[in-house]
């Protein structure tokens, strides 16, 4: 229903907002020492490395970075990041909402976790994969075959 329609980042927002939610109202196991939270501003950090990196091969690329509209893609972008990850947006996305779970500081919130990657793999990534195959054939099965969706 909304393939392709939400942009990833409103997902990400959404999920972080119920991370938070869960996290007051029904905290499991709360964890109060201070090594906690440097793991979260770690997993932001890689986050926010993985997506400059994976966007900069998007622009030295010169094709679209618009995750609403994959069939203006112009090149298949198989380099950088994209050597280990299918999509290393998502995996940022899917680190930053992770530190940010620690940084909440009750386990909680990591049960949201893989409900984002459900979500992410259904509404975004399965069909963007459709309309890449459409697009670039057998060069894209080949790197579909050759590395993961996720990691």
């Amino acid at each position: 229903m909304f393939k392709l329609k939400i942009p990833p980042p409103i997902y990400m927002v959404l999920t972080a907002g119920l991370m938070w939610l869960v996290d007051r109202f029904v905290p499991i196991i709360e964890v109060a020492f201070y090594a906690w939270n440097q793991f979260g501003i770690i997993f932001i950090v890689a986050a926010v490395i993985i997506d400059a990196m994976s966007l900069l091969q998007f622009f030295r690329s010169h094709t679209t970075i618009n995750p609403l509209h994959p069939e203006n893609t112009e090149k298949l972008v198989t380099m950088g990041m994209y050597q280990y990850s299918r999509n290393p947006m998502y995996v940022g996305l899917l680190l930053l909402l992770t530190g940010w779970a620690f940084l909440l500081r009750s386990f909680s919130p990591f049960i949201l976790l893989p409900i984002f990657m459900v979500m992410m793999t259904r509404q975004q990534i399965i069909p963007e994969e459709k309309i890449l195959e459409s697009k670039f054939g057998q060069q894209y099965r080949d790197y579909k075959n050759s590395v993961n969706r996720w990691l």
